[in-house]
């Protein structure tokens, strides 16, 4: 068998390590990078860290003992990733600079074209390609006519010094609360465009001391527990975003509590507090990111935004808030998966025709007439809250068992059951409608309104949904003669 994984993220990782486990070694990651890394490779901006604890963020079959804090930035994630790939011999298997633009079933086989016209033939096809790969820009006027510099939070430009500079920032998600607070101290003036106010929960930041780091690798169950302590705690607030909707009131005092004792200015205060049900956008945690917002030099304008313009923005109040640089901390792509790869499967069809109101695949995995085509981090796999690898390992494992009955069963390749997959959709979407999620509009949703990113659910019950593969619930297929 031969196995072509797309991306060396957490996903491209986490699939070659089982392939590693189960005996497979005729595989190849293709990244267009020129490491590995994924979103922790590109995203590079000041402050970039995990919101979710290391000891839980991590590989369970790779463990790090040596965390520099709960908490950790992204260089270190980015080294950890390296020490993983390096530690298990996988590096060999990775092709850089490779950016597949289509992949095509035909005959049994799947052939990958590049951005350069080379080809690759596999057996199996792994996109790994995540959610949160794409950058996506506002679509405001004007955007273009700015003439200072402008990028994307997620596209940092290093080159610009912000150092006494009048600094505009559109947006206030995941990754305005790190890295405002970061370039607060050194901008002149710095203004933030919210066009809703964030979840804000506190963050139990600790620095790992020596004595941390001996005690995790002389005690392994210490850091086992904080694992399992940080796990049971995001399973008990990922049931709230479905199954026990009164613990949401409990969720938002915590964050008002948080929120009174960071801001005591009431009018800003006002502007800070959230106006939807938690959860139902992305909650963020952070210690610093109020009190930053309350320093002299920052402006939080709520008005709306009418357009860009050469020397700053203009909001529909018609007042011109003057900036010498624009960083759009706007978020990415979420609910355009594999986009801007083109996927074609049996007889043709096209993968964006048979996702042209939202994407869907039985598990978050497969789709019905791809055959041989299995997706980590696929639509509904994200979480509200909770370790994104915790769901990569389930998946991996499951296309594990995927490549193991292929190899046994010598069919050429499996195709899940359109009637299988359709009664997986149904039940999931009838959990989803009764979700917070529903109650806002957010990157959780695509245009049509359906929520393709999310799990209803915890983990634990991805895992028990994944934990087997029924032969029954695919066709096997042979190559054509």
């Amino acid at each position: 068998m031969r196995i072509a994984i797309v991306g060396s993220g957490f996903g491209g990782i986490g699939m070659a390590l089982e392939l590693k486990r189960a005996g497979f070694d005729d595989f190849v990651l293709l990244e267009k990078g020129d490491d590995v890394g994924g979103v922790w490779r590109e995203n590079t901006y000041p402050g970039a860290a995990c919101d979710i604890p290391s000891p839980y963020y991590s590989f369970s079959t790779d463990p790090n003992p040596a965390w520099s804090s709960r908490f950790s930035p992204q260089a270190e994630i980015k080294d950890y990733m390296r020490h993983v790939v390096d530690d298990n011999d996988l590096r060999r298997h990775i092709r850089f600079g490779v950016e597949v633009t289509s992949a095509t079933y035909d005959d049994a086989k799947w052939r990958l074209v590049t951005d350069t016209g080379e080809e690759h033939t596999a057996d199996v096809f792994v996109p790994a390609t995540g959610q949160l790969s794409r950058p996506s820009l506002p679509d405001i006027e004007g955007i273009d006519t700015f003439t200072g510099p402008a990028f994307h939070s997620a596209e940092w430009d290093h080159a610009v010094d912000l150092r006494g500079k009048r600094v505009a920032v559109i947006g206030t998600g995941a990754s305005a609360v790190q890295f405002v607070p970061a370039i607060q101290p050194e901008v002149s003036h710095l203004t933030v465009f919210q066009r809703s106010a964030p979840w804000v929960l506190p963050r139990p930041e600790v620095v790992y001391r020596p004595w941390h780091h001996r005690m995790f690798r002389w005690l392994p169950f210490t850091r086992l527990a904080e694992r399992f302590g940080f796990w049971l705690l995001c399973e008990v607030l990922a049931l709230g975003l479905v199954d026990l909707p009164p613990m949401r009131p409990l969720v938002a005092a915590i964050a008002n509590r948080h929120l009174r004792k960071q801001v005591p200015d009431e009018r800003l205060r006002a502007k800070l507090t959230p106006d939807y049900a938690p959860g139902c956008k992305r909650g963020l945690f952070s210690g610093d990111y109020y009190p930053a917002l309350g320093e002299p030099n920052v402006h939080v304008e709520t008005t709306g935004i009418e357009r860009v313009e050469p020397g700053g923005v203009r909001t529909t109040d018609g007042v011109l808030h003057e900036a010498d640089v624009i960083i759009y901390g706007t978020g990415f792509k979420t609910t355009e998966f594999l986009g801007p790869m083109a996927v074609h499967g049996r007889d043709g069809r096209k993968l964006a025709d048979e996702w042209s109101t939202g994407a869907h695949a039985y598990l978050g995995i497969t789709v019905p007439g791809f055959p041989n085509m299995f997706l980590m981090y696929g639509p509904n796999t994200n979480l509200g809250v909770g370790s994104i690898i915790y769901m990569l390992e389930c998946q991996a494992r499951y296309i594990g068992k995927a490549v193991r009955l292929l190899a046994s069963n010598g069919a050429a390749a499996m195709d899940v059951k359109p009637e299988v997959a359709r009664r997986f959709d149904e039940r999931l979407n009838r959990r989803l409608d009764r979700s917070v999620w529903t109650l806002c509009s957010s990157w959780y949703r695509n245009e049509h309104g359906r929520i393709t990113t999310n799990w209803p659910g915890t983990v634990s019950a991805y895992r028990l949904a994944t934990r087997t593969l029924d032969p029954d619930d695919y066709r096997l297929l042979e190559a054509a003669a």
